[in-house]
């Protein structure tokens, strides 16, 4: 189920699932896409503050069903992640975000929607940059590229100075799947569990150290989620170090153990997650990893 391609003079809505957005940093945001060529809807409730969230949580959720259910929107992007979305769940009106597929955008704890829009409903969602992101030229490439011109089968690499390392030259298919690792754990065991059967798992994280990521795969392996994927590809871990103890396993040895260990195509250092550029992955797009090539051939449209 894919959502209408973004066009200029189309218009975005804007909505805070999650965490506190800064005001100052959302008006620029907003700025940033008039001047794009883009026009803007607010939610009525993302300058809204309820202890360490963006409103209450019948509120965000309503934001999001709002600006499904509007016809004058036809992008939803987010405002930041943090923590909160996993709370909206008991709120959002499935059955109106399959009635009216849209174009959905947001990464970080935003994740958790991502892929449960995906599994319940069948819309392809993006993992991508989301209010406060839009000033870097490679991540706005992006934009343009997937959203504006994404009706037709692409490819999505990293920028040429951007090493992108594979452990093989073979090729798979498979649908999308992923995002931030700390929320795919956190659905574990509830309805919005992540499935990875014959999927391409992409997995990014920030500020977890390596003891903090070996816990985490240690439970996705323990739930047969990395034995059931096709293959992997690692996003950015930004700031995922040791803090200097020397004992501590490394973040590659971490990755080693779970992930080369089981000898899958894997796309190394791509840029997607909490670093500059963002990438945009389609979140249940069916692709083709091309470790020989270091590219993603998203085989199918991803809007229309």
């Amino acid at each position: 189920m894919l959502g209408k391609k973004l066009c200029k003079g189309d218009t975005i809505g804007i909505v805070a699932p999650a965490g506190i957005g800064n005001k100052d940093r959302i008006e620029k945001g907003i700025n940033k896409l008039k001047s794009l060529g883009f026009n803007i809807k607010l939610g009525k409730h993302i300058y809204d503050k309820w202890g360490y969230f963006a409103g209450e949580d019948k509120d965000r959720a309503e934001d999001i069903n709002d600006m499904f259910s509007d016809e004058e929107v036809n992008m939803i992007l987010c405002v930041r992640g943090g923590y909160g979305a996993v709370r909206l769940f008991p709120y959002l009106d499935f059955n109106k975000i399959k009635k009216h597929p849209k174009i959905f955008m947001g990464y970080s704890d935003i994740t958790i929607l991502l892929d449960a829009f995906y599994e319940k409903t069948g819309l392809i969602a993006f993992h991508g940059p989301m209010l406060g992101d839009l000033e870097n030229e490679d991540t706005l490439n992006s934009i343009m590229l997937t959203l504006c011109e994404g009706d037709k089968k692409y490819e999505i690499k990293n920028p040429e100075s951007i090493l992108m390392l594979s452990n093989t030259d073979k090729c798979i298919e498979g649908r999308i799947a992923g995002g931030n690792l700390t929320l795919i754990c956190s659905t574990l065991g509830t309805p919005y569990e992540m499935d990875t059967k014959n999927k391409i798992l992409f997995i990014e994280d920030v500020e977890e150290p390596p003891y903090k990521i070996d816990r985490m795969l240690a439970q996705l392996a323990m739930a047969n989620k990395l034995q059931q994927c096709e293959g992997f590809i690692l996003g950015q871990f930004t700031d995922c170090i040791d803090e200097g103890k020397e004992s501590f396993f490394t973040l590659n040895e971490v990755l080693e153990q779970y992930i080369f260990s089981l000898n899958k195509p894997t796309l190394i250092n791509f840029m997607a997650g909490h670093d500059n550029p963002k990438l945009i992955l389609p979140i249940g797009a069916k692709a083709r990893l091309n470790c020989k090539s270091h590219v993603i051939e998203v085989m199918e449209p991803v809007v229309k």
